[in-house]
């Protein structure tokens, strides 16, 4: 592992493994760019910039959109701030433009910790961690939470990779419902199923122009318990995920296409749909990850 630079946006930390290259990112915890052979696999910006689309962070305490920027907690309303605007919604959770503090774990790993403490809207502590990995494989991430505060705190985790892909692509997505939504991309109810939808992938089928910003739900898994989305062109890639993540949402921008593990739905803090409570001194873990086949 070797510090690459320490831009205005953070210090930068690159991990190597053969043919992979994974540099992370302190400012936001996330990471900037994933390389096999050299090619870049990740919708990557360039170093010392500002990134707006989240790419590659880790979304806590909460991903995806809450409503108004209001939630009520065991009785009390708690409110943040709006963080977009066109939607009136407080976006990914409180830690998109803070800084992580890294340390060395394997040749091949590293781990960001931040202690989040006295936000406006959250009034809970706690120690957050994320931590990198470069298998044979791939990128293994590890999202860790333990509630360092005398109450129970209300909790929710994503990450934010955003996947480059060129030519035609397929995609497969091992889920049975979606999370309804409105124009603001907030839940209008329970989840539905996708059967005979133009939103079902279970099984693989070329995407096109078909444009998503969908949060799909009840995820098929394999025996460990980990669920797979695959997308394929000249090269295949896998975002996969561990039974902390109960939701995956899929987001078809231009060039790029994101695949945000969750562990609850959007707007969650009012919904319920997924939320954890951390009990004091309880801890979340849960793991998801990226691998890549097609190269010579």
């Amino acid at each position: 592992m070797a510090m690459v630079t320490d831009p205005p946006t953070g210090a930068e930390h690159a991990l190597e493994r053969g043919r992979q290259r994974l540099v992370v990112s302190e400012a936001g915890g996330g990471a900037r760019s994933w390389t096999v052979d050299g090619s870049e696999l990740l919708a990557s910006f360039a170093s010392g910039t500002r990134d707006a689309a989240f790419a590659g962070k880790p979304l806590m305490p909460w991903p995806n959109r809450l409503r108004d920027g209001r939630y009520v907690f065991e009785g009390a309303e708690h409110r943040v701030a709006i963080t977009e605007p066109e939607t009136s919604t407080a976006l990914h959770g409180l830690t998109l433009s803070s800084r992580w503090r890294a340390s060395r774990t394997s040749a091949h790993g590293i781990t960001l910790s931040h202690q989040l403490r006295g936000r406006e809207g959250y009034p809970f502590a706690l120690d957050l961690a994320v931590g990198y990995e470069l298998d044979s494989a791939g990128v293994v991430v590890t999202l860790r939470a333990t509630n360092a505060g005398p109450g129970r705190a209300p909790f929710g985790a994503g990450l934010h990779p955003y996947l480059r892909l060129t030519g035609d692509i397929t995609l497969q997505v091992p889920a049975n419902t979606r999370v309804p939504i409105d124009d603001r991309l907030l839940p209008t109810g329970p989840p539905t199923p996708l059967s005979g939808t133009e939103l079902d992938f279970r099984h693989a089928r070329r995407l096109g122009d078909q444009r998503l910003d969908t949060c799909f739900g009840d995820l098929d898994r394999g025996a460990a318990g980990v669920a797979s989305l695959t997308l394929a062109g000249p090269r295949r890639l896998v975002v996969w995920m561990d039974d902390a993540f109960h939701f995956v949402q899929v987001f078809t921008a231009d060039g790029a296409i994101a695949v945000e593990p969750m562990t609850c739905a959007p707007d969650a803090f009012n919904t319920g749909d997924g939320l954890l409570v951390l009990e004091p001194g309880a801890s979340f873990t849960g793991r998801c990850g990226l691998t890549a086949s097609g190269y010579p």
